[in-house]
Formats: structure tokens, C-alpha cells, sequence
């Protein structure tokens, strides 16, 4: 694994979208599929990442700890990263430890990763620490990558994920937003007069702006919208209707989504196009940003492509 690149950067495509809607509204849909970067690593996680794992190893750490939910892509692409880069991996995980773990900390389990569980008020509190909580130093030897690869190294490998010239054409760019680090690193090269649109996966995320703006020098820009109308009930909560369309789109287009993320995002994007969101002649650059291993915890039969990952 090389830290100065992107694995497997040369599958990454961008796939042209097109549907009766689509058509008959003249907005042309494009997905940058951010995917096909690496199996585990995929999509965003691998930018966001890069500049933690260099400058670990950079400073000589051997151990490295960071943060995430049970379904967190995060958790499992950083448990890959660090056994490839011989480190010794902690995941702080948001909650109880539960009777039957989700496919993804079974997975970074598997590679490794020592899991710790916390109460979500614990969790809140632990994260914003360089350790399991303020008062506890059993990780003040292990490097600390925050949640979702959130800060100013977060960005600077997210703002690699576009170049400026290469999205000119496009007059909306959308991505998922967790933490708010990816987006941050997109309007670092999007022009003022592009929107940027990200897509809410948590309820209720009244922080996710201040978030935002704490990773902008100079504060949230004027061609940002965030929404948080696509959640289908909270962080990795899901419903009939959007694993459907995840169903009606993989037959549509033959892309995978998750239905963490990325169902959602592309959910949220057709309901737009049929609300008149976009005015006509509107180009979408929609960012794959990975995470298909998620879906894994669903059982077989749901997803009509989650054997073919």
C-alpha cells in the first residue's frame, strides 16, 4: 500500500445516469465511483485517511487508535489500512457491545483491530480525547485519528478526491455527509459558483454545520446547502422503500449503493430531480463515496447485487 497515492486510482470511473426522469427533466446525472478504489478502502475513507497514516508513521507510532459506529466504514477501512501498514489498531465503537456484531466489526476484529465499546455519553466525550476518556491513559502511546478521519488532515487528503478542472462542467456537486470532512475538502476546490449539496445520513444533526465551518478557514461559503430531509430514521437506519430503489437503481444503472450512505445521497437526488430542485440543463456530479461492505449485514435476498460485491 502506498501512502503518496490512491490504490487502484485507475478503475476509478465516472458513469453516466439516465432515466425517463432525468430525460424528461434535461439534468444530466454523473457518478464519480470512488468505489472501485479498493474493496475495503473504498470510496472517500482512503483520502481521509492518507494523511493520519503518514504522518504516523512519519512520527514513529506503532499503534493507533480512532473512533466509530458499528456499521462505520471508517472502522473497517482503518482496521485494513493498519494491518497493511503494520500498525496495531484500537476502535473506540459508539455503544454496548452487542450479543451478535455487525459484519463490519466482525471484519475488524478479524483484521486485528482490538474493539472497545462505550455508552453513546461516554463515546461523545471520549472522542473529542486523545484517549478512551480524559481520566484514562491505556492509549496515550497509540496516534489518534478522530472519527471519520475528521480535521485539517482529513480535508487536505478529501480535497484530492476532485480536481478543478476536471468538474468545470458540472453545476451541482453531492456527496453524504457524516462528519462533515468530505465536503469540507470538496469546497476547497469547487468554484463559488457551483452548489455544493451534501446529504445528511444522521437525524437531527444540529452540530453538522458549526462541524463544517470549524474545517473552513474562512466559515461555510454561500454555495453549500446541506439536507436532512434523506435520513430514512438516523445513522444506518434503513426502510422498505429505500432498499427498493437501491434495488430499481442497480438495475437502472448496474452501480451498488449502500444503504448507510450512498442509497440515500442517490435517493434524495432523484426525489430532487421530480421536485424541480435542478433547473433544466443542470449537470449532477454525485460522489460514490464507497462503503459497500455495510451492506453485508443484510441478509441474503435483500439487495439484488450484495452477492456480487
Amino acid at each position: 500500500m502506498d501512502l503518496n497515492q490512491p490504490i487502484y486510482s485507475e478503475r476509478v470511473t465516472i458513469d453516466t445516469v439516465e432515466s425517463e426522469l432525468t430525460a424528461g427533466k434535461n439534468i444530466k446525472l454523473h457518478v464519480l465511483r470512488l468505489d472501485k478504489l479498493h474493496p475495503v478502502i473504498s470510496g472517500n475513507k482512503w483520502f481521509k485517511l492518507k494523511y493520519y497514516l503518514a504522518d504516523a508513521a512519519d512520527k514513529g507510532y506503532k499503534k493507533i487508535v480512532t473512533f466509530g459506529g458499528p456499521y462505520s466504514n471508517h472502522i473497517a477501512a482503518t482496521a485494513y489500512a493498519a494491518k497493511q501498514l503494520n500498525f496495531d489498531a484500537v476502535g473506540v465503537i459508539r455503544g454496548e457491545q452487542p450479543l451478535l456484531p455487525s459484519h463490519t466489526l466482525s471484519a475488524a476484529r478479524d483484521l486485528g483491530m482490538e474493539l472497545h465499546f462505550l455508552s453513546r455519553d461516554d463515546y461523545n466525550l471520549s472522542k473529542r480525547s486523545a484517549g478512551i476518556n480524559p481520566i484514562d491513559n491505556r492509549f496515550k502511546d497509540h496516534y489518534y485519528i478522530p472519527e471519520g478521519g475528521f480535521g485539517s488532515k482529513g480535508v487536505a487528503g478529501a480535497a484530492e478526491i476532485l480536481h478543478p478542472g476536471d468538474i468545470i462542467k458540472y453545476t451541482h456537486i453531492i456527496t453524504a455527509v457524516g462528519t462533515g470532512t468530505t465536503i469540507a475538502g470538496i469546497l476547497q476546490v469547487a468554484s463559488p459558483q457551483q452548489e455544493v449539496i451534501g446529504i445528511s445520513a444522521m437525524k437531527n444533526n444540529t452540530a453538522l454545520a458549526d462541524e463544517i465551518s470549524s474545517l473552513l478557514e474562512n466559515g461555510i461559503p454561500g454555495n453549500l446547502r446541506i439536507i436532512h430531509d434523506y435520513h430514512f430514521g438516523g445513522y444506518a437506519k434503513k426502510s422498505q422503500p429505500l432498499l427498493d430503489f437501491m434495488n430499481r437503481f442497480y438495475r437502472l444503472s448496474n452501480i451498488p449503493l449502500d444503504f448507510v450512505y450512498t442509497g440515500k445521497v442517490m435517493y434524495g437526488i432523484f426525489d430532487l430531480i421530480s421536485k424541480n430542485y435542478f433547473s433544466p440543463g443542470a449537470a449532477i456530479l454525485m460522489l460514490h463515496t464507497g462503503g459497500l461492505q455495510g451492506n453485508r449485514s443484510l441478509p441474503p435476498g435483500i439487495l439484488e447485487f450484495r452477492e456480487k460485491m
